[in-house]
């Protein structure tokens, strides 16, 4: 078994396709070497002896001790010196490199090797003792901390003394002989905090740093990293020993960090930073103020074209952005590192349509370079990074909607909506957020709720309306016009931050950078939606898989039809009936004690859900529009406060008391598994009859206008065969009346939303009774789970700190378990009928992992909120991409 291998002198024992074993730094700089990049020699020990590590009770095994010994005697035959030579040392770095990058998250040691003896042998051979001490303090600062856990601060407090008493203000003011008493008083500092000696024995040393570097692998910056971006199923950090080269031996040495193109923007120039007479850190650390890349073209042209030819030649060998360090020595290169260099959104676009224009990469390709999340920073404000820099996040919910909002504080929606009539921007704080909130959620900038999960009212609503919003954030505490957080009190109209990306929540007015939609954005998702509608679905007539919306009104259907929706999905009535002249209506309906006082009221609200209806028909002109029946309980839309009673109960010649009663009896104990959808369409009939009446007329009247028109009724709340059978023929029958008395024809479909276990499982009998199925995955999550999704806000964190569960099931589908019913309820289904068509509405359809699950069990569509639409797009062809 292999566990080392070495890189030098053009050739390689490693390459770019061994991140998994050697690291991306190390599979890298195997791949440099070979390609005739000049690369300080050095070896790799692969990650899979970081496993072992780990398994080992951390030691490392002893078979792969002496494979480090042979590969550390090659490079020392190959450099012509050796580890702690007294006359001329050979001095190693010792640095981590994960298979993912995870930039400063683990451990460095510089300057290995030296020891009493060796730092005279380097200042004599380099002919600069200044260099030397400067070398061997460096390296006692760096081994005490990283290897030995002496804090920074301790050697900082070392020199400081010593800077104060020569009374020079820089590092670089200090001369050889100040430096031999900076290592004096750092061995004083190390001794002091570890009850040893600085070692002198350089095999030691390695030895040390080696099992540091494994041991960072799990400190609590890289656990927080890999759980902060998601990265899973690593067996650990490769560790890299390379030949030292030195930026800090004169004014014709350097070391700088720069990337073949502005990561920031995309724009193709040549950007980065250099400090010239410094080691690698010092440009990272803020001592001295780096310069930027291109005065080095006027400071020393030779190494400039050398470094822009590396930078040509590394770019077109990997096919894409790089991020290089660089070292100079005495006036000859060095590359320490490259690697696909990080960037935002707008510049992962921009250089993907770049690198198709010239013609290093094909267009299926480009659309693999750039992540969802990265898309996504596209249609949102963000935190400015320097804002977020400098603040302390003080609490972390959900990140429920992405983007940023700042405003001041409110805590109701009403003052939400009054304050922004008054020209003021506001946050919406609430515990949780309600339907009669809509208005307040509307007018605020963004949305914090101290309750609720990820599939919550809030969390669904501000999605839909692309507002941002944090979710459950348990440590926010509301008591009246007040919250505390973090031992602090944020009264009304004070304000704060929210990051609806990261789930963070800021004291105060954070400065934001607004997005900048650029031209390239349309190119690239046109090469996604070709990718997504001609893939070959197997067993399927349709080729490709469409992206739906969820829109509730004309504003949000022509919002996600210009961000490339092809239909809506699911559209819910039971948000239209909120609206200041529906709901009066609605509850008198509500209220009504026989048939026909409902009937009177449902006829009020007849001509307005035709409104409704007519202006999403119009925006999705030739497009399907899936439009869900009423689905909540009864009791959500009736008055709660007292004042409200009363004024409803005048407008009805009925007593308060009579109100009261009637608002009391519609409480349920679990209205979530209560009376609510197609059980209301079973006991109320004449809801649904309106409801269906209002959909076909204005489907009747927007055709006869032009619109090409395609109604698709959706059912919700199944559980038996004989629930849609009584429902279906009631909205057969009611639309073929409209049908008959407008003496119009359009064609349209009844359906099923599939969100409760046994309909899934029984669904080659639903299916006889459905002419599409939509998966509703938030309910169907809630009862396969057996979480109330307003609720999971207070445990499942937890759950996914402990490893119970690896993502919110309400945020990424539960492929293992929710998963099952979905490809049982389209399997089974489809047995019963070979073409019938099968989507999902729920808030899963705008998630990557989930639109590639839906692609593969053969759904005909995903439908998401609008803003997420583009999202959605790009997973779809990236689905299609890793499963052709």
């Amino acid at each position: 078994m292999k566990y080392v291998y070495f890189f030098g002198e053009g050739k390689a024992e490693g390459s770019k396709e061994m991140k998994a074993l050697l690291g991306g730094k190390g599979a890298n700089l195997a791949e440099m070497s070979s390609i005739g990049v000049p690369v300080p020699g050095g070896f790799t020990i692969s990650t899979e002896v970081c496993e072992l590590y780990y398994e080992n009770k951390s030691r490392i095994p002893k078979d792969v001790q002496t494979e480090v010994e042979k590969n550390l005697a090659r490079l020392e035959k190959m450099m012509g010196k050796t580890l702690g030579q007294a006359d001329d040392p050979l001095l190693v770095s010792v640095r981590s490199g994960a298979a993912v990058s995870m930039p400063g998250m683990m451990d460095t040691v510089l300057n290995l090797g030296l020891n009493d003896k060796a730092v005279k042998g380097l200042s004599a051979k380099s002919g600069n003792p200044r260099f030397a001490w400067d070398a061997y303090r460096r390296f006692i600062n760096m081994f005490g901390n990283v290897v030995m856990g002496v804090d920074h601060e301790h050697f900082e407090a070392a020199l400081d003394k010593i800077k104060k008493k020569k009374k020079v203000e820089l590092d670089t003011d200090l001369d050889a002989a100040d430096l031999e008493g900076v290592v004096a008083a750092y061995k004083d500092v190390f001794k002091k905090h570890t009850k040893q000696s600085f070692p002198q024995d350089p095999k030691k040393q390695l030895w040390a740093a080696v099992d540091a570097v494994f041991g960072s692998w799990n400190n609590d910056r890289a656990i927080a990293y890999r759980k902060i971006n998601d990265i899973k199923g690593l067996k650990g950090t490769a560790v890299n020993v390379q030949s030292m080269v030195f930026g800090n031996l004169g004014e014709d040495s350097g070391t700088g960090v720069c990337f073949s193109r502005d990561p920031s923007t995309g724009k193709k120039v040549f950007y980065g930073e250099y400090l010239m007479n410094a080691q690698g850190e010092d440009v990272v650390a803020g001592i001295r103020t780096p310069m930027a890349l291109k005065t080095l073209e006027k400071k020393d042209p030779k190494i400039y074209k050398q470094l822009v030819n590396v930078k040509d030649k590394l770019e077109k060998h990997y096919t894409d952005m790089q991020d290089m360090e660089f070292t100079i020595q005495q006036g000859s290169l060095y590359l320490l590192q490259t690697r696909n260099g990080k960037r935002t959104g707008a510049a992962a676009i921009k250089i993907a349509v770049d690198l198709v224009a010239e013609k290093k990469i094909d267009k299926a390709t480009a659309v693999t370079r750039v992540t969802p999340d990265q898309l996504d920073q596209v249609f949102h404000p963000q935190i400015d990074p320097r804002a977020k820099k400098a603040n302390k996040a003080v609490a972390k919910g959900l990140n429920a909607s992405p983007g940023a909002a700042t405003g001041m504080v409110v805590f109701t929606a009403e003052e939400a909506a009054a304050w922004k009539k008054e020209g003021k921007k506001v946050l919406l704080v609430r515990k949780e957020t309600s339907p009669e909130d809509i208005e307040g959620m509307h007018a605020a900038e963004g949305i914090l709720t101290s309750t609720g999960g990820m599939t919550s009212h809030a969390a669904v609503v501000a999605r839909g309306m692309g507002t941002p919003c944090v979710a459950g954030t348990k440590d926010v505490v509301i008591t009246g016009k007040k919250l505390t957080v973090s031992g602090k009190t944020v009264k009304q109209g004070e304000a704060m931050t929210i990051d609806g990306s990261t789930g963070e929540v800021f004291i105060g007015e954070l400065a934001l950078s607004q997005p900048k939609i650029s031209g390239e954005l349309d190119t690239f998702l046109s090469w996604a939606d070709d990718i997504r509608l001609k893939a070959k679905r197997p067993g399927l007539k349709q080729t490709g898989i469409n992206v739906r919306t969820n829109a509730d009104t004309p504003v949000d259907a022509k919002r996600a039809r210009q961000f490339g929706a092809e239909g809506i999905g699911l559209c819910r009535t039971e948000h239209m009936f909120f609206e200041e002249d529906k709901i009066f209506a609605f509850r008198q309906m509500i209220l009504s004690e026989d048939l026909a006082g409902r009937k009177k009221a449902l006829a009020k609200l007849l001509p307005l859900q035709k409104k409704d209806f007519k202006g999403i028909f119009k925006a999705m002109d030739g497009l399907p529009v899936t439009v869900r029946l009423l689905d909540p309980p009864l009791h959500e839309f009736v008055p709660h406060e007292t004042a409200e009673m009363k004024e409803l109960a005048k407008a009805m010649g009925i007593s308060p008391g009579v109100v009261k009663a009637k608002v009391e009896s519609l409480h349920e104990f679990n209205p979530m598994l209560g009376h609510r959808g197609c059980r209301l369409g079973i006991t109320y009939p004449e809801v649904y009859d309106m409801q269906v009446e209002a959909i076909m007329t204005a489907a009747c009247e927007v055709a006869k206008a032009g619109v090409k028109v395609h109604p698709e009724i959706m059912i919700p709340l199944v559980g038996t065969k004989a629930e849609l059978a009584v429902l279906r023929e009631n909205a057969i029958r009611v639309a073929e009346d409209v049908l008959a008395k407008k003496k119009q024809k359009v064609q349209y479909l009844v359906g099923t939303m599939i969100e409760i276990p046994r309909a899934a499982l029984t669904a080659d009998q639903v299916a006889e009774q459905a002419d599409f199925f939509s998966f509703g995955t938030n309910d169907l999550t809630q009862m396969a789970f057996g979480y109330s999704r307003d609720d999971v806000g207070t445990f499942v964190p937890e759950y996914i700190d402990q490893g119970i569960l690896e993502e919110d099931p309400f945020a990424v589908l539960d492929q293992t378990g929710v998963g099952q019913l979905v490809q049982i309820g389209t399997e089974r289904g489809r047995k019963t009928k070979p073409e019938l068509k099968v989507g999902i509405c729920g808030e899963h359809g705008g998630e990557p992992q989930s639109v590639e699950f839906c692609y593969k069990v053969g759904m005909n569509y995903v439908s998401c909120s609008p803003f997420r639409v583009p999202i959605a797009r790009l997973a779809a062809a990236q689905a299609v991409l890793a499963n052709a």
